[in-house]
């Protein structure tokens, strides 16, 4: 049976502020995802129980609030994108326990070990490389260190939460010498200072600044299917992926999640909440609308994501890798990293 059945209602309810339901009927959401990739989700869930989804979106600071506000937060939950935040959570004391029966179908590696926060859907930090200029159908993210390629590699600020969590998985998988020598090769072969967000650095392979750059694999989706900005379709069109590290399974993948809010008024709506994102109806949401990867074993991917290739994520668990990004970002200091290259 499906979960999504097991909840349903009769009505769609729309969503507004918080507080002009009464409590029993509503649920309140505290979200670093942006609304139109929430919406639906939310709605999906509205029309199946009648609970109005009320949706408060922030860029940052949603843990400082959540944890500011104390036992008179209206949150129930938090979503959030990349396990950082999730962990910050969980270190600031202002979550409850999932019930373990809600996250039991979902694989260890994405499901905090206190049961604090559980995954949502994946999403993998892969190459980008030139169509024209790349032979390569396999690489590593060791291969990135490579002399073979000074002066072709792009990415982004070392800083960047995306870079610190790739960088943690190194430390987390090699130990932190091993990375600080990787690191620094990286480094020496870029072919300018890190700048930009993921999609710039296509646009910087599309104009032959670089041949090779890292980048999460859904801007590839939102790129490739983007008709306000058509030239991005450009960029998109002359690179394909590659997953590092696909033959050894050890593709870093980082995570959309939830985490339940340690004085959630709504608690029973927030279970329900959080069983209908573990769905297979919400999960394939997720995969249609936003080009991440389900974490729900047996759940496809899109189509288009399916094209480009399969993905053997690092079973690493992140909570793992989460420990180890205070020591990312001092490395990622120490080696002048965001100084570009040193040779």
């Amino acid at each position: 049976m499906n979960l999504s059945k097991s909840l349903a209602a009769t009505l769609i309810v729309g969503t507004s502020l918080f507080g002009s339901a009464a409590i029993g009927q509503e649920i309140n959401v505290y979200s670093y995802r942006q609304p139109e990739l929430l919406k639906p989700l939310t709605d999906a869930f509205e029309a199946e129980t009648g609970i109005k989804t009320n949706v408060l979106f922030a860029k940052n600071g949603l843990v400082d609030r959540l944890s500011s506000e104390g036992q008179n937060s209206p949150a129930d939950v938090l979503l959030t994108v990349d396990v950082g935040r999730l962990d910050a959570m969980k270190n600031a004391n202002i979550w409850q326990a999932i019930p373990a029966e809600l996250t039991s179908g979902i694989p260890a590696e994405f499901v905090d070990t206190d049961g604090a926060w559980v995954a949502l859907s994946m999403r993998a930090r892969v190459f980008y490389v030139s169509k024209e200029r790349v032979e390569e159908t396999a690489m590593s993210y060791a291969d990135l260190a490579d002399p073979k390629w000074q002066g072709r590699v792009c990415t982004r600020s070392g800083q960047h939460s995306y870079t610190i969590g790739l960088v943690a998985s190194q430390i987390a998988n090699n130990g932190v010498e091993a990375t600080k020598a990787w690191l620094e090769g990286v480094r020496d072969n870029l072919a300018r200072k890190p700048t930009g967000n993921d999609r710039a650095q296509v646009k910087a392979i599309y104009s032959g600044e670089c041949d090779i750059a890292i980048g999460n694999t859904y801007y590839m989706g939102q790129m490739v299917t983007n008709e306000q900005e058509p030239e991005q379709k450009d960029w998109a069109a002359s690179v394909r992926l590659i997953y590092p590290d696909a033959d050894q399974s050890k593709t870093h993948v980082n995570i959309s999640g939830v985490g339940l809010a340690k004085n959630a008024p709504n608690l029973e709506n927030a279970k329900k909440f959080i069983a209908f994102l573990l769905s297979e109806e919400a999960q394939s949401i997720y995969a249609g609308t936003n080009f991440e990867f389900p974490v729900v074993p047996g759940v496809p991917a899109s189509e288009l994501v399916a094209s480009w290739g399969e993905l053997k994520a690092d079973s690493l668990p992140l909570v793992d890798i989460a420990h180890k990004r205070d020591a990312a970002s001092k490395l990622v200091d120490e080696v002048k990293f965001d100084e570009g290259p040193q040779n």
